[in-house]
């Protein structure tokens, strides 16, 4: 008899620890919850965005040349990119950087005016590098529409802003300019967006489905801009998730801009803090 109490009391022992956790596991939610008390998260990532890019030039080397950087422009050599938010109850803001240098070398076909043929434009293919130097950075007041067991959504209105220079250095020594020809154009556009964000809660666990979508234009030299997010996520901690996601940002820009109908885009690696 004594031996089965004990055999049972160590059985329970060993089945405790077990519900504990599952208990915990419950009770870590990896939706937001709303309160009259402020809330913080910073995100900082990795994008590893490929770009297909038209560049458009008109000037005394390119004559309305335009390059095509499509997806070898996916060199990254330098960048930060962070976001973060703040809330009090049902509203909000947000704000999300990338600031990214991308580069390429290759051949490209130009027209161009050498100085001996006293104005007339030649097709030649020569090589060049191009670096193409990016700010984007988006602001948005926010507000929880919709908060439940299972999704969280908050609307968003706000603006993005991009600040880009396009450098390209081109050997045309052979056509009469000086070896190592560097030319650049700039562009920045400021442009309202509305939107939406939020997460959907995967069968009540700690995993969850993050995801963004907004759109807008009008401003500057955009017609039309519009961004994209989904992926996958878990909660760890109260103050730690971790996702992965797929990313699109696109922009049109109108017939004098320089980043012609540009998409970045590729896989996202996050994680969140949470205070």
């Amino acid at each position: 008899m004594k031996k089965k109490i004990l055999a049972s009391i160590f059985a329970a022992s060993a089945i405790l620890p077990t519900v504990n956790v599952a208990y915990a596991d419950q009770g870590l939610s990896p939706l937001p919850k709303i309160s009259d008390e402020w809330r913080f998260e910073v995100t900082p990532y990795l994008w590893g965005a490929g770009v297909t890019s038209t560049l458009f030039y008109n000037d005394r080397y390119l004559n309305t040349a335009s390059l095509s950087a499509s997806n070898v422009l996916g060199d990254l050599k330098t960048g930060g990119m962070i976001t973060a938010e703040a809330h009090y109850g049902s509203w909000g803001i947000f704000g999300d950087l990338v600031s990214a240098t991308l580069q390429t070398t290759g051949n490209s076909n130009l027209s161009v005016r050498p100085p001996a043929l006293a104005g007339a434009v030649v097709p030649v293919n020569v090589a060049d590098k191009i670096t193409l130097q990016q700010n984007i950075i988006t602001g948005a007041a926010t507000y929880t529409a919709l908060n439940n067991q299972n999704i969280y959504l908050d609307g968003l209105l706000g603006a993005r802003g991009i600040m880009a220079t396009a450098t390209v250095s081109a050997d045309l020594s052979a056509y009469g300019f000086s070896k190592g020809v560097v030319d650049s154009k700039s562009v920045s556009t400021l442009d309202p967006i509305v939107g939406f964000k939020g997460r959907y809660r995967i069968a009540e666990s700690t995993w969850y489905i993050p995801f963004y979508a907004d759109i807008g234009g009008g401003g500057g030299t955009t017609n039309m801009t519009w961004q994209g997010v989904i992926g996958v996520g878990k909660t760890y901690e109260k103050w730690l998730d971790v996702s992965l996601a797929y990313r699109t940002l696109y922009y049109d820009m109108k017939g004098d801009g320089l980043l012609q109908k540009t998409t970045f885009k590729g896989p996202q690696l996050a994680a969140t803090f949470k205070f």
